[in-house]
């Protein structure tokens, strides 16, 4: 009989979609905002009652700038600071998920996706499955035969093949494809005037990124000078849409067994 799989649950995404669900005007009696919190645990709560997951971590995005940042300061330079009623619920929610009995994730640095992905990456080569729970499409570069993705709020489920039906590319070259055509929600530029058909066609023709700059000749009118010109944008796209899988950060299998809840904690977080 196979080992369950190990889930890894996107949880900076799950409190951002918790925050703008609930009343903003939730407060604890002392006036703290509570909507993410509450929010945040009712959505939990009810993926532990639909999946029963044996192993699973919640991973959260580093408190301050990634390496990404340093390589390209406008990487999500379109996006404000977190609102202050949001950030301050941020340790109540990690409180709440250890005291769950399940295993919290986060590295000064690191985005979530870095963590899980390199979670994701030991587990295969141990052989296991692995289920991450995210609409993030960034992901796409590491499904596999062993790594799918879930997408709770639409309830779907991504493999390989959804992915190449989804992009009209395989796993291995959606990095490249990131690397073509940008990604406006990161604020990476890509190559201007190629979007995803072009993308699809030019991978498709030319197998990958360097294929394409190696027969840049082979291009036609505008497409060839808006690619020879970008050259360095579509490789520089690239680096920032790579998830790191070797980042140092705990990886076994065991350190994500889902423990009992401490009943004592949850009842004072709860009553708070």
């Amino acid at each position: 009989m196979s080992a369950p799989p190990l889930y890894l649950l996107d949880g900076s995404s799950y409190v951002f979609r918790a925050y703008y669900a609930v009343n903003r005007g939730f407060t604890s009696p002392s006036g703290f905002p509570t909507n993410a919190v509450f929010g945040f645990s009712n959505m939990l709560r009810k993926f532990l009652a639909d999946f029963e997951p044996a192993y699973l971590g919640v991973v959260f995005d580093s408190k301050t700038d990634t390496f990404r940042k340093a390589i390209y300061p406008e990487y999500k330079a379109n996006r404000g600071a977190p609102p202050e009623d949001l950030s301050v619920q941020m340790e109540k929610i990690m409180e709440l998920t250890a005291a769950m009995g399940i295993r919290v994730v986060q590295k000064e640095g690191f985005e979530a996706d870095d963590l899980m992905a390199t979670v994701a990456k030991a587990e295969e080569e141990r052989g296991g499955k692995v289920v991450l729970v995210t609409g993030d499409k960034d992901f796409c570069q590491i499904v596999s035969d062993k790594t799918t993705l879930f997408d709770a709020g639409k309830d779907k489920k991504t493999d390989a093949g959804g992915v190449a039906e989804k992009y009209g590319v395989p796993p291995e070259r959606f990095v490249d494809y990131l690397a073509l055509v940008g990604d406006s929600s990161d604020n990476i530029p890509g190559v201007e005037g190629v979007g995803p058909v072009a993308a699809t066609k030019l991978l498709g023709t030319y197998g990958s990124l360097e294929g394409i700059y190696e027969n840049t000749s082979e291009l036609k009118g505008k497409q060839r000078e808006r690619v020879e010109r970008d050259r360095e944008k579509a490789f520089l796209s690239r680096k920032l849409a790579v998830l790191k899988t070797d980042v140092d950060t705990e990886t076994g299998r065991e350190v994500f067994l889902r423990k009992s809840p401490d009943t004592e904690k949850l009842n004072a977080l709860y009553s708070e």
